[in-house]
């Protein structure tokens, strides 16, 4: 499942092409990022779907082998065979799902361990990417900004209170035009 996520990652890692192939190929690990995140949270819901399974398995195991040793006291020899018919198959029941969760625990323990070094080897390629110039720019600006006594956080501050003014300001002309339609 995480061969082509993986080979996606280190396609990007071991390319030596321009920025903005880098920027596609880093796209592009953050989507293989995101699906073998989702492939972790369903592998977790199997392992909990398996567990209930495991649980009623158990408990129709212990049931079965109730109704025998009840059968078995009253001497009822037709239902102490049916009861141990059953207490057979949910005995084989309970081993398969003990195994089956046994490797879906390891299944998940590998599928979180490579999410983990498929976000670091993402963290080093967007690290190491080089900047753009828009980028260098930026980074500019902050700098000076910084030089001049600013912080990045009042201006996020401002830059986000100034966003949400506008956002403000397009959400009442809509309203105007949609009472005027």
């Amino acid at each position: 499942m995480f061969e082509r996520l993986r080979d996606a990652l280190r396609a990007a890692l071991d390319a030596a092409t321009p920025p903005g192939d880098l920027r596609d190929l880093t796209r592009q690990m953050r989507e293989a990022v995101i699906e073998a995140k989702v492939a972790v949270m369903e592998t977790r819901d199997t392992v909990a779907r398996t567990e209930r399974d495991l649980a009623q398995e158990r408990q129709r195991l212990a049931d079965a082998e109730r109704r025998g040793r009840l059968a078995s006291e009253i001497q009822d020899t037709e239902t102490v065979a049916v009861a141990g018919r059953f207490a057979a198959k949910h005995r084989e029941r309970v081993g398969v799902l003990e195994k089956k969760l046994a490797a879906l625990r390891d299944e998940l323990a590998l599928y979180e361990r490579e999410v983990g070094d498929m976000q670091a080897q993402l963290a080093r390629a967007e690290q190491d990417r080089p900047l753009t110039e828009a980028e260098r720019s930026a980074e500019r600006a902050w700098r000076d900004l910084q030089a001049a006594g600013g912080s990045r956080a009042e201006a996020d501050l401002l830059d986000r209170a100034a966003r949400e003014a506008a956002a403000d300001r397009q959400l009442r002309e809509l309203k105007k035009k949609m009472k005027k339609e």
